[in-house]
């Protein structure tokens, strides 16, 4: 363990990724620092925009420790965006109040496509010096996650400019010219396992790759546009820092289909959307991987008996905790903005109780 920061007090989720014996089922939430935290928005509010909180790494460790402060969960992850890179690429991101992101200037024609370069690291400072204050604030508390998006989720907004709902601007680009979508997704891959060796570097013990928009794809392109350079990035990411294994945990939102061959690009561990059967999924990849997810937000927004009921049926679904099969209690998605807090405190509390429970055989 480096020097600079305390050991770990808590290594369950950890445990878990690497599919090791745990005494619970460990949680946390992807966008569990956010929107629906009354905390989270009084802090967005003096920050003045999203940006201005993401890029300020006061305000970014302030957030990301928010959650942890109200529920029991198993990690922290790291408060910043996906489109931090294609940013630093020169793309110019903004945010619109009520709107999701764009971009200023997004890829057009091929001449810009074919500058585009790997960032220069000192540009996204920002992001490993918030890493190694959040590290440093948890003080061994729990681990923290860092993370990225998939290259071909930055390329759908960096040639969108936007989101979509039918991408087809970056669709229309993949078949009318591949060549330069490959050049956009291997620039993109190199790109983000820079990053992300670097926010090990900074002190991420985990770390995430987001592929919000691989469903998107058909079978065929999905695995050559989207897949194909995620596990590119696998390739290149350090797996070991300061004597510690650094697992990484692959996340293709639509990709229930596909889940054999995402377990076979050398990932650590799986996320997996709520469309998805839990517990097949545990026989479909066997040990290659843990498993993360899987419950819909959705159900967040019932009574707590009814969330209760269906964070039960999630951890039945995955079965019996066993060693080699590790599983990771999680959203099958980002938590809405619109949910109560007193909500996730049943989840957590339910998880970790039932779980509990469930390895004495209580249940």
């Amino acid at each position: 363990m480096s020097t600079r920061f305390a050991p770990l007090k808590n290594d369950t989720f950890l445990r878990a990724l690497l599919r090791q014996e745990t005494e619970y089922t460990p949680v946390w939430m992807m966008r569990q620092a956010g929107r629906y935290l009354p905390e989270y928005k009084a802090t967005r509010k003096g920050a003045g925009s999203f940006m201005s909180l993401a890029k300020n790494p006061d305000f970014a460790t302030e957030v990301t420790i928010q959650p942890l402060d109200r529920f029991d969960i198993d990690a922290a992850i790291l408060f910043s965006d996906i489109l931090t890179v294609p940013d630093a690429m020169g793309l110019g991101l903004y945010f619109e109040e009520g709107e999701g992101p764009k971009f200023e200037r997004p890829l057009k024609d091929e001449k810009e496509i074919l500058a585009l370069k790997v960032p220069e690291a000192g540009s996204l400072q920002y992001v490993f010096d918030a890493v190694t204050q959040i590290r440093t604030t948890l003080n061994g508390r729990v681990p923290l996650i860092g993370f990225a998006g998939s290259p071909w989720t930055l390329a759908c907004y960096m040639v969108e400019g936007q989101g979509s709902r039918d991408f087809h601007t970056v669709k229309s680009m993949m078949y009318k010219r591949p060549d330069l979508m490959e050049h956009i997704l291997r620039t993109n891959a190199d790109a983000v396992a820079a990053y992300l060796n670097s926010q090990i570097d900074a002190g991420a013990q985990a770390v995430m790759i987001f592929d919000s928009w691989g469903g998107a794809l058909a079978d065929g392109a999905y695995q050559r546009f989207s897949l194909r350079y995620m596990q590119d990035v696998v390739n290149q990411l350090q797996r070991e820092k300061d004597g510690q294994r650094i697992p990484v945990i692959v996340f293709t939102k639509g990709g229930g289909m596909w889940l054999e061959q995402i377990a076979d690009i050398g990932a650590d561990a799986m996320g997996l959307d709520w469309t998805v059967n839990l517990g097949q999924a545990r026989a479909r990849v066997g040990d290659k991987v843990a498993l993360q997810g899987n419950l819909d937000p959705a159900v967040l927004f019932a009574e707590p008996a009814q969330i209760r009921e269906q964070v039960i049926a999630t951890l039945n679904s995955y079965g019996q905790p066993s060693i080699g099969h590790g599983h990771v209690f999680n959203l099958g998605h980002g938590i809405s903005q619109f949910t109560s807090p007193d909500a996730v405190s049943v989840l957590v509390d339910t998880v970790h109780e039932v779980s509990r429970a469930m390895r004495k055989g209580a249940v």
